[in-house]
């Protein structure tokens, strides 16, 4: 990537942290509560994982060893207000089954891993995708890979900074490759651009109140 693109990305990535301050995001208290709630925003408001969390808490369950136990109808129940319960409900199961499976239940052993082999095998569980693979590699196992979302896509291309390859892939090299391999850095970034999807860059935009507006052409021209 050329110089510019690099100084274009730093500058965004200033921007918002002056704009909105540190953000000191994945919210979790612990590891297993970040992987849950990675499994369970796929497709949802953060609202909603949020009380499917508070039910996971309230009953007592929010640990890798009840988890393990709690039958798949009571784990749907609890995680409903998410959406796609059911689906969701079989993921974190299949997460569950996956460390105790190999790792005798170990969450750290699991997390420990090098990033490559962590990431392969997080692809290989049923309903990881990459998204949520880099949440958990980036927020749980605390190394560096960028997390990219809708929210990041939707960014990106407002600020005509997307890669003309439309793959996850693309995208996580576009920070990747301009940005120091820095994981409290990745995590701010993500964060940043979270907080101004949420704020301001929604699907039908809100660029008179955007931080980055001056340097947007799609802010620009509205």
């Amino acid at each position: 990537m050329g110089q510019s693109i690099q100084s274009s990305i730093l500058r965004v990535y200033e921007t918002m942290l002056e704009w909105y301050g540190p953000q000191k995001w994945w919210p979790g208290d612990n590891n297993i509560e970040i992987i849950v709630g990675a499994i369970l925003t796929q497709g949802t408001a953060w609202t909603n994982v949020e009380k499917a969390l508070l039910n996971l808490k309230t009953a007592g369950v929010l640990s890798l060893s009840k988890l393990n136990i709690i039958s798949q109808g009571e784990l749907e129940t609890l995680i409903r207000p998410c959406g796609a319960f059911r689906v969701k409900a079989r993921r974190i199961k299949a997460f569950i089954f996956h460390v105790y499976g190999k790792y005798m239940g170990d969450l750290d052993k699991f997390l420990s891993r090098d990033i490559l082999n962590l990431r392969k095998e997080l692809l290989s569980i049923h309903g990881v995708g990459n998204e949520t693979a880099d949440a958990i590699i980036l927020y749980a196992s605390e190394k560096p890979s960028f997390v990219v979302d809708s929210y990041t896509r939707r960014i990106l291309s407002r600020l005509k900074l997307a890669p003309t390859n439309n793959s996850y892939r693309s995208y996580q090299d576009l920070f990747q490759e301009n940005l120091p391999l820095d994981q409290p850095f990745y995590s701010e970034y993500h964060a940043l651009l979270v907080s101004l999807a949420k704020d301001v860059c929604h699907k039908i935009p809100v660029c008179d109140r955007c931080c980055l507006v001056n340097m947007c052409p799609t802010g620009s021209n509205r």
